[in-house]
């Protein structure tokens, strides 16, 4: 019998937060953060992060996990989110995955299998940055469109894969079944877009009341830069240009919202073809809640 798992996806904005915490608290959750950025400490505010006051209420998991510095890849999601998933159910409560990051959520619930990261040693030693591109975009021109030509890390587990199996990093991905590890409800939240878009505007101007600026100036002053990942996350990177001088915050947060309202329609693009989601408005509570309580008499 396949564990039972819960999902609340939907973009940014659209009320995630508050009705999960309701929900963990009917069916007897804890709920792990299908998160890119939330993993990382100091990122609180423009990640819209669980206050500790929620956290109270619901045991959370991969919040505040990885140091700002750290890198976080869609397979080390897997392997942790499912750890979490057997510790919750061993405790015989309902694991509940709560978040945005579509692929990261897919590749937890269905059967991703990536390459083993490499070791210490880099068995491409013999070739520079800009020679292993080169040589991936010969054999796996899609895999090296995603990868930056001085991601070495990145690079050398691309190319690795060619050379062991005979097929590119895409071909291998694609090559596989992608069926369901667990038996999973997905409940997706959706509103009307320009409705949606007004609420994205409401955030960021109270990301900026509540200290979102000092935020930043607090993770470069410790030493974090926008080269790092973490700060590679909407809401962070666009602010990049106030930090050197070379924007005004205004023109910043507009640039923040623009890629929010960006970043909106490719999730609902990618969470509808990629995931088998049952959409309700927000306000729909109770249709919610009782669409679960039939799942799980299933």
């Amino acid at each position: 019998m396949m564990q039972i798992v819960l999902v609340l996806a939907g973009p940014t904005a659209v009320g995630k937060t508050e009705l999960s915490l309701r929900l963990a608290e009917l069916f007897d959750c804890e709920i792990i953060s299908g998160d890119s950025i939330q993993i990382y400490r100091g990122f609180d505010i423009g990640s819209a992060k669980a206050t500790e006051a929620e956290r109270a209420r619901v045991q959370h998991y991969l919040i505040d996990e990885k140091e700002p510095g750290d890198r976080y890849s869609v397979a080390e999601f897997q392997q942790r989110a499912r750890a979490c998933i057997e510790d919750i159910a061993s405790r015989n409560k309902l694991p509940f995955i709560v978040g945005g990051t579509g692929l990261y959520i897919r590749a937890c619930l269905y059967d991703y299998d990536f390459p083993e990261e490499e070791g210490q040693d880099d068995p491409l030693e013999e070739f520079s940055d800009e020679e292993l591109y080169r040589r991936l975009q010969e054999v796996d021109p899609l895999s090296a469109e995603k990868i930056h030509p001085n991601n070495r890390k990145r690079l050398v587990r691309a190319y690795n894969v060619y050379l062991k199996e005979g097929k590119t990093m895409s071909e291998r991905i694609a090559s596989q079944t992608h069926e369901p590890v667990y038996d999973i409800k997905i409940i997706g939240l959706t509103l009307d877009r320009q409705e949606l878009y007004q609420r994205v505007h409401i955030r960021m101007q109270q990301m900026l009341e509540d200290g979102l600026i000092e935020e930043i100036r607090g993770l470069l002053d410790s030493g974090v830069t926008f080269r790092d990942q973490a700060m590679q996350g909407i809401g962070y990177k666009e602010f990049e240009a106030y930090f050197n001088g070379s924007a005004t915050l205004e023109e910043c947060l507009a640039e923040a919202e623009k890629h929010t309202r960006q970043f909106i329609k490719r999730q609902y693009t990618w969470f509808n073809h990629q995931l088998p989601v049952s959409w309700h408005d927000p306000k729909e509570k109770d249709e919610i809640i009782e669409e679960i309580r039939q799942w799980l008499k299933n």
